[in-house]
C-alpha cells in the first residue's frame, strides 16, 4: 500500500489496476469498471444456466477481463464438461463481436443470441428471427435466476474472507441454487 500510495501520489505515476491494492483485508479483491457505470470492487463471476435454470457452470475469472474475451472460454468450457458444444446459446450483449459468432459457428452451433446486436444481423445470428426472440427471452430469464440468487443466497456480497474462501461461497451459492430449483421442479 506505501509504495502504491508513492507511486501515484509522490512520483505522479499511473498505477495499472492490475497492481493495485484496494483492500488491504481482502488483496485479492479486483477493480471491476462496467462501460459508463460505477465501478465496483470484487471479482467477475461467469454463469451458465441451462433450460432447465440450473446452473452448469460458473468461472470466477482474475482482474478484469472484457466480456468479449471470455466468450469463447465459455463456450470451450461446454465441450469439455459436457463432450459437445450446446446447439444454441444466448449471451449477454458485452460478449457480442463478429469475431465471437464466426467463433461459435466454426464450433457448430447452429444458433447465436446476443443481448445486444452490436452490428450484428439477426440472419447472421440466428436461423429466423422467430429463434432470436425466443433465445433473447430465455436470456431474460437467465437474468432473474442471477437476480434470484443475488437476492436470496446473498450471491452480491461475500463475507468471507480470503480467495479459496471467496471461492468456496461463490460455488456454495451456486450449489445450493441448484438444489433448490431441484426440489421446486419435485414438487410440482
Amino acid at each position: 500500500m506505501i509504495s502504491q500510495t508513492e507511486r501515484r501520489v509522490l512520483k505522479g505515476e499511473k498505477v495499472p489496476a492490475a497492481e493495485k491494492i484496494v483492500s488491504i483485508f481482502e488483496p485479492h479483491t479486483d477493480i471491476i469498471v462496467k462501460d459508463r457505470r460505477e465501478t465496483y470492487y470484487g471479482h467477475k463471476v461467469c454463469l451458465s444456466v441451462g433450460a432447465s435454470n440450473l446452473i452448469t457452470d460458473c468461472v470466477i475469472t482474475d482482474g478484469n477481463p472484457a466480456d468479449t474475451e471470455l466468450t469463447l472460454t465459455m463456450l470451450d468450457r461446454q465441450k469439455e464438461i459436457y463432450g459437445r458444444y450446446p446447439l444454441k446459446v444466448a449471451l449477454d450483449g458485452g460478449f457480442a463481436s463478429k469475431a465471437n459468432l464466426a467463433a461459435a459457428k466454426e464450433r457448430q452451433i447452429k444458433d447465436v443470441c446476443f443481448a445486444k446486436k452490436r452490428g450484428l444481423e439477426v440472419e447472421q445470428m440466428c436461423r429466423s428471427q422467430w429463434v432470436y426472440n425466443r433465445l433473447r427471452r430465455f436470456r431474460a430469464g437467465v437474468e432473474s435466476v442471477i437476480s434470484w440468487i443475488k437476492r436470496c443466497l446473498g450471491f452480491d456480497r461475500c463475507t468471507w474472507k480470503g480467495q479459496r474462501s471467496f471461492e468456496s461461497y461463490v460455488w456454495l451459492s451456486t450449489v445450493t441454487a441448484n438444489l433448490i430449483t431441484l426440489a421446486r421442479a419435485k414438487t410440482v
